[in-house]
């Protein structure tokens, strides 16, 4: 690809990858929900979509926003980032106008299907939790789940799904460390990036909202070296192209797949390298190039999400420190359990980055509650 040549990115929030395409050389034009501040200072242009996280992205409002950007310049192509997993048809939609670097339609509706994932672990012989489309008689050890549902808020117990049935599978809840593998695949063979730690920011109506990650993942060298032989495997029997990541439970030596994420997601920041760029590892494998991004990280790093604890009419004028990213305009309107920044931190150890990130996300929320 040429230097500075433009590539649209749509996404709920699309600021990692801009930043990421921006560090390749190109000219984001971006799309999503937020439009915040540091969205908007790395963005060649941005359009905010039209609606809101509840009901997600919407034809309609994404084709008007795609064809707004345009008009600055003809992209490349596009790169869909979260937001679609549920709602292959709009992936369908934007690739018959430009060209989709990334999994197609036809790939994100199969990997996001559990009966397809299952019966594919078991061919492969991956341990994959049972799971069922009828709700268990003795529900207690299981979980609900959203078909093409994504970062943890659409799971519940499965003793009260609040959702059509026709939108819930099952899944058996087991014990264990929630880790994703980050990879970037050509369609046949897949580089492993590294391994992250997960946790969950819970509320009583989520439960398992994600929370953070924080990487390098505390498993043992041979856990990694199987993790990573699994996804080696799963991309060799299913083309996937670009960015992506699988989610495994880990006890000890045992170990599950839950899902494959098939785009890029929550993690593409703390595994950026201080020199190149994730985002043209992605262009560069979705065109049949597959390269593995320099390992220079040294130290630990973890990100972790703050949530509004209540309903913020109008963010106020904040000196923002440097740890923090998706960054509020200032005027915003958020509610109460909606994103407001995400924050980070280095560290020596995991434990000693997830510590910080957890104690700068406490201040962020001290100064909204100053702020009331």
């Amino acid at each position: 690809m040429p230097d500075s040549a433009a590539v649209l990115i749509a996404a709920l929030s699309g600021r990692a990858l801009a930043a990421s395409a921006r560090r390749a050389g190109y000219l984001p034009l971006v799309t999503d929900f937020f439009g915040d501040h540091d969205t908007l200072q790395v963005a060649h242009a941005h359009v905010r979509l039209v609606g809101d996280l509840a009901r997600g992205i919407e034809k309609c409002a994404l084709t008007d926003a795609l064809a707004k950007l345009s008009e600055r310049g003809e992209p490349v192509g596009i790169v869909c980032g979260s937001g679609f997993e549920d709602r292959t048809q709009l992936l369908e939609h934007v690739a018959q106008r430009w060209r989709l670097f990334g999994n197609g339609a036809d790939t994100v509706a199969k990997i996001k299907d559990p009966e397809f994932l299952s019966a594919l672990c078991a061919t492969l012989k991956i341990p994959f939790p049972e799971w069922s489309l009828a709700k268990p008689a003795s529900p207690d050890d299981w979980l609900a789940k959203r078909r093409g549902g994504a970062g943890g808020a659409h799971i519940r117990p499965a003793s009260r799904p609040d959702r059509a049935e026709q939108e819930i599978y099952y899944q058996q809840r087991i014990a264990g460390i929630s880790i994703s593998g980050l990879f970037v695949a050509d369609g046949t063979r897949a580089v492993v990036l590294g391994f992250s730690e997960q946790w969950s920011m819970p509320t009583e109506r989520q439960p398992y909202r994600y929370g953070g990650a924080v990487r390098p993942a505390s498993v043992a060298p041979c856990t990694v070296d199987a993790l990573t032989a699994t996804i080696q495997r799963l991309v060799a029997a299913v083309p996937l192209r670009g960015l992506n990541s699988a989610d495994f439970l880990v006890d000890g030596e045992r170990y599950w797949l839950l899902e494959i994420n098939p785009r890029p997601g929550a993690t593409l920041e703390i595994f950026e390298p201080s020199q190149g760029s994730l985002f043209a590892l992605h262009m560069a494998a979705c065109s049949g190039k597959l390269t593995a991004a320099a390992r220079d990280h040294e130290d630990a790093k973890a990100s972790a999400i703050v949530y509004a604890e209540h309903d913020i009419a109008s963010v106020p004028a904040l000196n923002w420190p440097d740890w923090t990213t998706d960054r509020p305009v200032m005027g915003s309107a958020i509610k109460a359990g909606e994103p407001l920044c995400t924050v980070y931190a280095d560290g020596a150890t995991g434990m000693d980055a997830r510590t910080l990130t957890a104690k700068r996300r406490e201040l962020v929320l001290a100064w909204t509650r100053a702020s009331q």
